[in-house]
């Protein structure tokens, strides 16, 4: 069984092409920039009015790209699907010089972009330089997608949804979605219509890092623990009791000082953590089932996991397969092998 998974950060975009006939120590990996970078940069080059059309993708440098092309005079219109990239309220993109088009209209006058968080041609292409054949029987994929409802904010809802998965202890891969995607997570939305005739897995990507942790040998043996996926962007930790999430929160990185992980882990084990006072700070939010008391150590992944060292933690790096870039696409492959 072949299985191509692909975790799709700000930072970078980790591939993982898993032969289950080999170890996963001998999969072909490849750890390349980000798609919202590479069409920033993209976007940064065009000196003219741009139509940006495609799906649903990861905002912040797009977003960032967008807003600068604007400033300089430049018209940018885009379809309803990749206007959600820049917020799911269309009418505040409107707002902010936007121009919205029907998905099938054709703007030959202006130079057309297509976004997309997975660009399979490309990393077909660049397999093929080192003669490996893109073939796979199950693809999964990662992205963090905060959902939208009109009229309750990005962060509240996402902990909304993650409360109603969490309603008693589970394993990370139930949060994992299997050939179909909630209407309300657009992003994830995209990767579908992009990948459909595969017929996906799709997972957020901090529960997508936080499932493939579990699988260093080293933490597949502990009981009490905290996972925390420290990302360029956001941090999420989970409580870990007898190989079942209880509890979760997730914050804003860059807010993030080693006293308030201290503290936020300590609460978060005890299972007292509030949803307000994560929320209340900046943060997306926090919830737990209920406490698992004294925990093992936290085990940590993502690429601002550094900080965890300044705390007076006990700290274990997870690297499943021997990788510590890879637990995200770890995750995914788990995921998938879990849902057969």
């Amino acid at each position: 069984m072949k299985i191509l998974a692909i975790d799709v950060g700000t930072g970078t975009q980790d591939i993982m092409l898993y032969d289950s006939k080999n170890s996963i120590e001998n999969a072909v990996k490849m750890v390349l920039p980000s798609p919202t970078k590479i069409m920033a940069d993209r976007i940064r080059r065009h000196h003219h009015d741009l139509f940006l059309t495609g799906e649903t993708m990861g905002g912040g440098p797009v977003n960032r790209a967008i807003k600068s092309h604007l400033d300089k005079g430049y018209r940018v219109l885009m379809t309803e699907n990749s206007a959600r990239t820049v917020r799911d309220d269309l009418e505040r993109v409107k707002s902010s010089g936007i121009e919205i088009v029907p998905a099938r209209e054709e703007h030959p006058e202006v130079a057309q972009l297509d976004l997309k968080d997975v660009d399979l041609a490309a990393i077909r292409g660049a397999l093929s330089n080192f003669d490996v054949q893109l073939e796979f029987d199950h693809i999964g994929v990662a992205v963090q997608d905060h959902g939208f409802q009109e009229g309750t904010g990005d962060r509240n809802f996402r902990f909304q949804k993650i409360k109603e998965k969490l309603n008693v202890p589970r394993i990370p891969e139930d949060f994992a979605y299997y050939n179909e995607v909630p209407e309300y997570f657009t992003r994830m939305q995209g990767v579908f219509r992009t990948l459909k005739e595969y017929h996906p897995l799709i997972m957020d990507s901090k529960f997508a890092s936080i499932s493939g942790a579990t699988l260093d040998p080293t933490v597949a043996e502990m009981k009490n623990y905290m996972v925390m996926d420290v990302g360029n962007g956001h941090t999420l930790a989970a409580s870990f009791k007898k190989g079942k999430i209880n509890g979760v929160f997730e914050h804003h990185t860059g807010l993030l000082t080693p006293q308030r992980i201290e503290e936020l882990v300590n609460r978060l084990s005890e299972g007292t953590i509030t949803h307000e006072e994560v929320h209340s700070e900046g943060g997306h939010g926090a919830w737990a089932v209920g406490g698992i008391g004294d925990f093992e150590c936290v085990v940590a992944t993502g690429p601002k996991r550094a900080i965890l060292t300044e705390t007076d933690l006990d700290i274990y790096n997870a690297a499943p397969g021997g990788d510590v870039m890879m637990t995200g696409t770890a995750g995914l492959i788990k995921a998938i092998i879990h849902r057969r």
